[in-house]
């Protein structure tokens, strides 16, 4: 077959498979422990969010820098307690991949925050990505687990 006719096959295939979704979601009982949410099903529907949070002691400033390949979302001055965060859709592409680089004092780690993969989405809450920067390294919300991971440890002295 040619490349239309493949491409238009792939077409009608994305639309069944989203339309049985959404039949299967409009039931009016829940199946037990699935969601009841179309969005919960296909992470390229879902709006995802991506929270950086200063969890610094005494006051501490916290720069933040993100960015994707196509979004540079800027440079952020956090004070304790705050946070900046921003809000997205997955790219058809499945490459979507957000990193940050984040520093105080004389201290600084980069780090991806967001990359596309069905147990990060799980780790996620399949829709909101926590990120704590705290004294000793900067942390991952993991709620399929109810812990924070440390993933990164600060490095010392200029960048």
């Amino acid at each position: 077959m040619n490349k239309f006719c493949n491409n238009i096959i792939f077409f009608v295939l994305v639309q069944v498979i989203v339309i049985a979704l959404l039949i299967a979601s409009s039931s009016s009982e829940p199946i037990k422990g699935h969601h009841d949410d179309i969005n919960s099903l296909i992470p390229y529907f879902k709006t995802w969010h991506v929270h950086t949070i200063n969890g610094l002691s005494n006051g501490k400033m916290l720069l933040v820098h993100c960015k994707s390949k196509d979004n540079d979302l800027g440079i952020h001055n956090l004070t304790a307690g705050a946070e900046f965060s921003w809000q997205f859709k997955l790219s058809v592409t499945g490459r979507t991949l957000f990193w940050c680089y984040m520093a105080y004092d004389n201290f600084h780690a980069a780090l991806n925050v967001f990359w596309n993969n069905p147990i990060f989405f799980n780790k996620c809450n399949n829709d909101n990505c926590i990120w704590i920067a705290k004294d000793d390294g900067i942390y991952f919300r993991n709620f399929a687990k109810k812990v924070d991971e440390l993933r990164q440890t600060w490095g010392q002295g200029p960048l």
